[in-house]
């Protein structure tokens, strides 16, 4: 590689801030906060709202929100005749 052009690509926390999930992986994302993680060791933490703890389609608990009606009224006015 080049020097001097590429970001720097270090280990990081990513944060579920919804279920307080943490997993270590590698990022060139950069955080001014840090977390001590289970290892021991300090590192950058980047705070994210959904990960595979929280989202719907990992957890399991999908759910099709039917306000009003709305998914009849979609099918009634394109459904094929």
């Amino acid at each position: 590689m080049k020097a001097g052009i590429h970001p720097e690509y270090r280990e990081v926390v990513f944060q579920d801030v919804t279920t307080d999930f943490q997993f270590l992986t590698r990022s060139t994302l950069s955080s001014k906060e840090t977390v001590k993680y289970d290892d021991g060791n300090e590192y950058p933490l980047i705070k994210v709202d959904i990960s595979s703890a929280s989202h719907p389609f990992y957890t399991g608990k999908h759910k099709i929100m039917d306000t009003s009606g709305r998914i009849d009224k979609f099918r009634n006015r394109y459904a094929k005749k």
